[in-house]
């Protein structure tokens, strides 16, 4: 199989230009492929895994991969997709975006060997172009007829409510100039991109070939959505992020450990390398017996490894573990006991208080676990009460500093499964 089989096997295949030229292409001969990243944030989501680890498995197969990350079209931003227009950021917001993007693209692709990737930064060819000499050798070759035409252009044009800046629109061009430069500097023949891409790609597409009449590919991939048809993403306000100060490994084992049933098969095509025949027989599994979730901890376990590494997936299992069995909370660091209960309710307490000492009864009255102190007696007494999960035995125990979970928190728990925090602060 060709790197193109491997891409439709796993339904990651939107669009394609001239399929059977760059079935041949691939066949015949090793190409060099880019993918690129616009640095409007210190770090990639799961958004940008998805191209990342098309050119990973390119790599895999022989090829050579660009990963190019966007300091030029990062400070124009990109109209794909977007109803409004987007926030300009400054250039040294760019610049840091750039170094924190090539340090986690590090971890995905191989930069040794033949077939080693690079990373490139658009604005080493474009920051010095000339507005004029832009307009004489770029701009020429575009008609605005069919800038205009682009879904993406179209869409923000025919609504009278929105608007499209002159600079949004020439982005278009820019990412058309990225596939010339890096067909020019390294004989790159294919672009890969998000399906909102599709405008931009062929763009560059008929550059390089009104330019040098030679004939350059694209690839587009399925918009990433859930079952509902929710997109992830950073203007969404929903972007899984691969830096763990972002995401923590624990929070993204539990991403895929909840992933909606109708989700989870092809999102183990998407985001593991696992072997197709292995996720078929987990698709087999999970339909003969759903509720023991195989497939989910299959994706939560090597996306998580890919990820953040052994060590952070060891984490993440450790942590799951001891919320699932109720284990010691004191186990856990400040951040992932943050992570696991962010959305429970919660209340403070002044540190000098809590050193003082606060009736164990009073505590659960003030973070809402129980209504009333005599209500809070009852749920002792029933045996129903907890703190950091162990079974608070006497209604008359005083709680200090020395039963924190950790330096800032203390968790009660009413029952199985019912939470509160109290920060202490």
């Amino acid at each position: 199989m060709d790197a193109f089989d491997i891409l439709l096997e796993r339904g990651v295949v939107h669009q394609v230009t001239d399929e059977a030229a760059l079935r041949k292409q691939l066949q015949d001969d090793t190409i060099t492929l880019y993918a690129g990243f616009d640095p409007t944030a210190d770090s990639l989501h799961l958004g940008h895994l998805f191209p990342l680890l098309c050119l990973t498995r390119f790599q895999k197969l022989g090829h050579k991969p660009i990963a190019l990350v966007g300091g030029a079209t990062g400070l124009v931003g990109d109209p794909s997709g977007k109803n409004e227009e987007r926030q300009l950021r400054s250039e040294e917001e760019i610049d840091a975006n750039v170094l924190a993007l090539k340090g986690q693209m590090e971890r995905f692709l191989d930069f040794e060997g033949a077939n080693a990737a690079r990373i490139v930064n658009n604005a080493d060819w474009t920051k010095n172009i000339s507005f004029l000499n832009w307009l004489r050798d770029i701009g020429k070759y575009f008609s605005v007829n069919v800038m205009t035409s682009k879904e993406s252009v179209r869409r923000r044009l025919e609504d009278p409510d929105k608007t499209l800046s002159y600079t949004e629109f020439s982005y278009m061009l820019i990412q058309a100039n990225d596939f010339l430069a890096l067909y020019d500097q390294y004989g790159c023949t294919l672009q890969v991109g998000g399906s909102d891409q599709w405008g931009n790609i062929t763009a560059g597409i008929d550059l390089v070939q009104k330019k040098h009449h030679k004939q350059v590919y694209g690839i587009t991939f399925p918009l990433l959505t859930n079952s509902n048809g929710e997109k992830f993403g950073k203007s969404e306000g929903n972007a899984v992020w691969l830096d763990a100060e972002k995401t923590s490994p624990y929070s993204l084992y539990q991403f895929w450990l909840n992933t909606d049933d109708r989700d989870v098969i092809r999102y183990l095509k998407y985001f593991t390398f696992l072997p197709i025949e292995e996720i078929n027989e987990l698709e087999k599994a999970h339909e003969a017996a759903p509720e023991k979730r195989e497939a989910h901890e299959k994706l939560a376990i090597e996306s998580t490894r890919m990820i953040h590494g052994e060590a952070g997936l060891e984490r993440a299992r450790y942590a799951t573990e001891v919320m699932h069995k109720n284990g010691d909370l004191k186990s856990l660091t400040e951040r992932e006991l943050a992570d696991i209960f962010k959305q429970v309710p919660s209340s403070e307490i002044e540190k000098d208080k809590l050193a003082e000492g606060v009736g164990v009864l009073d505590l659960m009255t003030l973070c809402g676990i129980s209504a009333t102190n005599s209500e809070a007696r009852r749920l002792v007494k029933d045996g129903g009460a907890y703190l950091n999960n162990e079974k608070i035995e006497d209604g008359r125990m005083v709680v200090n500093l020395e039963h924190r979970a950790s330096d800032s928190m203390i968790v009660l728990r009413r029952g199985k499964k019912k939470y509160f925090v109290v920060n202490v602060v």
